[in-house]
């Protein structure tokens, strides 16, 4: 596997060559492949953290492991450039936090992805369940499981058009706008990196606060797309979860790494309807239930685990509780 050349921009569904994560790419059998991906020393959105940062964030491994179901579904199975991909679930768990520690040189991973399930259609496979192992150096940093389908541009096109035109919405969204958290309450240094309106507790410790999608974000909008995406999403559930947990002393340190986290899309997050995040209150040796909500629908849902990164040993608490049916 080579970590000097990055695989081609349109392959792994990205604009910016600085957001290609992935170098390379083998099948080993038919359920197989391997990929390997090569990390930026420092990434202006996932390394913007309070502390010394000495550890990987694991949504960037997530990310990587995120742009390789679009590698196993283009070279693996054939599916052509230009379908559309919707994400159906997301999973992921870091065993040894300590594994994540930065290395000195370039952070390079091999990333073993298995076919768990075919999702078929009558129009054949139109979907996958993908499992990833994730090794630094020697150490495993990362397992996660990503759930997703495809689709014709034609298909595409029919779907969103009417599901926006039974909202009552315009055919191109406008993002709303909103104020933005202070920085420093979800453990980022930029503004331009937060994600979540400031948020409101309530007496029983529950969190909410507004989604705020900034479609000029060079990394969470890479490109246009006409909903709010995914990882937007879940990063709307890191910062009131870590913003739950430190109000609550459940962690000790600002910027606490997000250990383990199960998450379901449950429909399209309209970026020009309010779009509701709340986070249950942090409870000792639970993860943290978080929904994202739009008018009469729930959009997503997730647990996420939090522990202290620095200074010191990693404080892990015990595996998250299944997300709540919707």
């Amino acid at each position: 596997m080579q970590f000097t050349r990055k695989l081609p921009k349109d392959l792994v569904h990205r604009s910016a060559v600085a957001e290609v994560f992935l170098t390379d790419a083998e099948s080993r059998g038919d359920d197989e492949m391997v990929l390997a991906a090569r990390f930026p020393r420092r990434h202006a959105f996932y390394d913007d953290v309070l502390g010394p940062g000495r550890r990987l964030d694991p949504f960037l491994l997530l990310e990587a492991c995120r742009q390789g179901i679009f590698v196993v579904a283009h070279r693996h199975l054939g599916v052509r450039l230009g379908h559309k991909f919707l994400l159906r679930a997301m999973e992921f768990e870091v065993r040894d936090p300590s594994a994540l520690t930065r290395p000195e040189g370039p952070a390079d991973a091999v990333i073993t992805s298995r076919i768990e399930r075919r999702f078929r259609t009558g129009a054949g496979i139109r979907g996958l369940r993908l499992a990833f192992t994730l090794v630094l150096g020697d150490r495993e940093a990362l397992r996660a499981r990503i759930d997703y389908s495809w689709m014709t541009p034609e298909e595409w096109a029919g779907l969103r058009s009417g599901q926006r035109g039974a909202l009552g919405l315009p055919a191109v969204p406008v993002a709303l706008r909103g104020p933005h958290v202070d920085p420093a309450l979800v453990g980022r240094r930029a503004r331009a990196n937060t994600v979540i309106s400031p948020p409101r507790t309530a007496e029983d410790g529950t969190h909410t606060a507004r989604l705020v999608a900034e479609t000029t974000h060079p990394t969470l909008y890479d490109h246009w797309v006409d909903h709010v995406p995914g990882m937007l999403e879940l990063e709307a559930f890191r910062q009131l979860a870590l913003r739950a947990a430190v109000s609550a002393g459940t962690v000790r340190t600002p910027s606490p790494l997000p250990v383990a986290l199960s998450a379901h899309f449950r429909r399209f997050a309209e970026m020009d309807l309010p779009l509701e995040c709340r986070a249950a209150p942090p409870l000792p040796g639970t993860g943290i239930e978080c929904t994202l909500r739009q008018p009469g629908a729930l959009a997503a849902e997730g647990v996420i685990r939090l522990a202290d990164a620095d200074p010191g040993p990693a404080r892990v608490l015990p595996a998250p509780t299944a997300p709540r049916a919707a």
